[in-house]
């Protein structure tokens, strides 16, 4: 069949990293302003992706294969800097969730849930994703629980 026939797929609001391909998470034009330097932040118009592979160089990425790389944002984000706090709101860190699987209760994560609930949660804006951890903090601390049970 001839392609001039054949219709283009609808977007569907799926954006894939330029670099290494994975689904991006969208973020808001705060988000990016929060965390891009000033300098490249015109690289990007308002509506951008965040690359969560830990793995790859670039931090945000828009539909025109234009990038952000990690070492262009103001500060160290998660997961491409597994040092960086998993929670840019209240600093909550892989440290903290290694202490609650070593002692066997959830504690800090429990209090994390509660605060995160808070006025004080602004994880639009301070993560770099632009979403809640809680579901990532409660998938490493079941993933590192099967760890050591096994």
């Amino acid at each position: 069949m001839n392609k001039a026939f054949v219709r283009e797929p609808d977007f569907d609001g799926r954006v894939y990293c330029p670099q290494c391909g994975s689904l991006g998470v969208a973020v808001n034009r705060e988000t990016l302003d929060h965390h891009v330097l000033e300098q490249v932040r015109s690289h990007l118009g308002d509506t951008a992706w965040f690359c969560e592979f830990a793995r790859c160089e670039v931090g945000y990425f828009d539909r025109f294969e234009r990038v952000v790389e990690v070492c262009k944002l103001k500060t160290a984000v998660y997961p491409k800097n597994t040092g960086a706090p998993i929670c840019a709101c209240f600093g909550f860190t892989l440290d903290d969730i290694e202490a609650d699987v070593l002692s066997g209760t959830p504690t800090r994560i429990r209090e994390l849930l509660a605060i995160s609930k808070s006025p004080d949660s602004h994880c639009q804006l301070l993560a770099a994703d632009g979403r809640c951890c809680i579901r990532e903090v409660q998938r490493l601390y079941t993933r590192r629980t099967a760890e050591l049970s096994d």
